[in-house]
């Protein structure tokens, strides 16, 4: 992914390509292709100090200056009320994604390029720099470097304050600042240089991102020193920043170390298509560690670790890429955390206790055990660590457990209770439920269905013939009813929630899943209806609307302040994690060959999203509305993790069983 001169002296366009790097344990690095902060999430260096959690933004950035035989040139860019300064992007000359960023600058007939990077595994940003010229020749050439640092909570901004700290530890090497007791040191490792003691706030950076968000965008910036490089004698120096103490001369070796790593990532996926070897890296930066065991984070640059996101992006992330030992780490590591037969929401990001404010999280866990089952025939593991805590799952499902969820006399799930949002359509505002969907959401039911069927087969599977005859029998009673009350005969397609006699016809995607799962309780004539009433209404280039725009709560851009956009969250907000099982339901309806030519057209029209905002990456959310601008997170789990399974199984081998393949 390259940029030129053209795209980054245009600011509007240059400012909304952003890259990611992550270091495996929930931090990372990050930008726009300009190197201009324009998210309070933004910086070289946010560390996770309680992995996944507990994020610290401790670099925001570095401010370079490269001198020529005394002439000055600066080559940051910062936004500051009503002006950029200073304007780096004009020497500018390059940006591209391979596999770091590289940022190319050209002054003076030389030039200067610079590389970002992060160690997995380690809160650690290395920073490269490399003059192409001559050593030894008459010209004089120095770098400065002047470290910006914030060190604060990545949700909040730092404002200038007499609390800080501003001595500075320095030896050979190494300089070292510790601004606030409560927060770790952070340890700059850097070739030889001058340093200058002299420290200063720099005020009123402006976030223009946070801005149209409505949220605080402005922030004050510690610089404690300044770093002097002489590049006359040399090409290349290093900076590695780092919670940890390093020597400059490792950057090196962290470089091809990473290199190393993941090349595989990109090799595996090669032989099938670019856009799989796109995904698949994109997918690894989702997968950290959380104390002793592997989890998912569900989206950068704000999410921690969501048991519904994990479930759901599982096979996509793991499984389709062959990494089934990690698949299985996670399984495992979730099932430990069901209580009263509810897997986790979500571990919050200050690290206390999980919260199980969710009914389907619970649900897509059978699913992601029927797909670890499909890539890897592991029965073995799953009768000795899964299959009892599944079992528990139903008991409690079925006699009732938190939020009012229970089996309802027609075999159906109900659930919900006033002011809580338990499905993936959760937004709030105080009060304001936005898409309130209590009673039985059709998903729900679907997911119930395939989970009581999950488990029929493991209890054959397993010979375990009373828990096979009540999990059929419940599932038998459960397709009945489903199809005597969903059925919307003057749509042609399926309700969004039944609640005692009403009936909610909204047109939402959340009827695409009693297609696309493994178990479903649809006709193939009702399933090609649904379908059809899906793709006239909600399929767009970039996923699935959330509510027919033809609907009077639609609402067609997500913008705005948070109660503006939590009230456009799922009221017509696109979410391309939905199309991964508008495919799978497509092939299943429509057959293997009709399948194929529809989904390569609309993942081929998708290709280009990869380098419309988060470089690499696949966004979270985009606007109803066209041209559907992407919104929300900027790179989101289940949102790559659903297209890579969709293409795997649904496009490359469609209908197989992948053990084997």
């Amino acid at each position: 992914m390259q940029f030129d001169q053209e795209t980054l002296h245009d600011l509007r366009l240059a400012t909304s390509r952003e890259w990611l790097e992550t270091n495996g344990i929930g931090g990372f690095s990050s930008s726009s292709i300009l190197g201009l902060n324009t998210r309070r999430y933004h910086g070289l260096l946010t560390a996770a100090m309680k992995p996944p959690v507990g994020r610290f933004v401790l670099l925001s950035k570095l401010e370079e200056s490269l001198v020529i035989d005394g002439r000055r040139y600066e080559l940051s860019s910062n936004q500051y009320p009503g002006v950029i300064h200073p304007q780096g992007f004009n020497y500018q000359t390059g940006f591209c994604l391979n596999p770091f960023p590289r940022f190319t600058f050209e002054i003076e007939g030389v030039r200067l390029t610079k590389v970002v990077f992060m160690a997995q595994g380690e809160n650690t940003t290395v920073v490269q720099y490399e003059l192409n010229h001559t050593p030894g020749s008459d010209q004089d050439f120095k770098l400065e470097v002047r470290p910006l640092i914030a060190f604060r909570d990545y949700h909040a901004t730092t404002h200038e304050n007499s609390a800080l700290n501003a001595h500075i530890e320095t030896e050979p090497g190494q300089t070292s600042f510790k601004p606030y007791r409560d927060l770790p040191t952070l340890h700059l490792a850097h070739d030889l240089a001058d340093i200058d003691l002299n420290g200063f706030w720099y005020r009123n950076f402006q976030y223009v991102v946070e801005q149209e968000r409505g949220l605080d965008f402005a922030e004050d910036l510690f610089s404690p020193c300044a770093l002097t490089f002489d590049l006359s004698a040399t090409k290349k120096i290093s900076i590695i920043a780092s919670t940890e103490r390093h020597r400059a001369i490792d950057a090196d070796a962290y470089r091809q170390a990473e290199i190393k790593r993941r090349s595989p990532i990109n090799n595996d996926a090669e032989a099938t298509n670019k856009l799989l070897s796109l995904l698949s890296t994109a997918a690894d930066q989702f997968i950290v560690a959380r104390e002793q065991c592997e989890t998912v984070i569900a989206g950068y640059h704000w999410f921690a670790d969501w048991g519904r996101d994990t479930m759901i992006a599982l096979p996509g992330l793991t499984l389709a890429s062959g990494r089934w030992e990690l698949a299985k780490n996670v399984l495992a590591e979730f099932a430990t955390h069901v209580d009263q037969g509810m897997l986790p929401n979500r571990f919050p990001d200050a690290g206390e206790a999980p919260e199980y404010n969710t009914v389907d999280a619970t649900l897509w866990f059978f699913e992601a055990v029927r797909s670890y089952l499909q890539y890897t025939n592991d029965y073995e593991f799953v009768r000795t660590s899964l299959y009892a805590f599944l079992q528990d799952i139903i008991n409690w499902h079925v006699k009732g457990t938190r939020f009012g969820i229970h089996l309802d006399e027609d075999g159906l799930l109900l659930a919900g209770q006033p002011g809580v949002q338990l499905t993936w359509m959760d937004a709030k505002v105080g009060d304001w439920v936005v898409t309130p969907r209590h009673g039985k959401p059709v998903e729900i039911e679907a997911l119930w269905y395939n989970a009581l069927r999950v488990m029929e087969d493991l209890a054959a599977k397993f010979s375990d013939p009373n828990v096979r005859q009540e999990c059929g029998e419940l599932a038998e009673k459960a397709e009945a009813s489903f199809n005597a009350v969903f059925w919307n005969e003057q749509s042609g397609c399926l309700f969004d929630v039944v609640n005692g006699e009403t009936r909610d016809p909204s047109i939402r995607p959340n009827q695409v899943f009693a297609i696309s799962l493994t178990n479903t309780m649809l006709s193939k004539d009702r399933a090609a209806s649904v379908l059809k009433v899906v793709e006239n209404e909600l399929v767009t280039p970039r996923g699935l609307r959330t509510l027919s725009p033809n609907d009077s709560n639609y609402i067609g851009r997500y913008e705005g302040g948070p109660t503006s956009r939590d009230g456009a969250y799922h009221q017509g907000t696109v979410w391309p994690w939905l199309m991964g099982s508008y495919i799978t339901a497509y092939r299943k309806t429509f057959g293997n060959n009709a399948s194929r030519k529809f989904a390569t057209k609309w993942l081929k029209n998708f290709e280009q999203h990869l380098q419309e905002a988060c470089l690499g990456q696949v966004s979270e959310i985009f606007d109803g509305d066209a041209p559907h601008q992407p919104r929300g997170c900027v790179a989101q789990a289940w949102s790559v993790a659903e297209l890579i399974r969709a293409i795997v199984e649904d496009v490359d081998r469609p209908q197989t069983n992948v053990v084997g393949a």
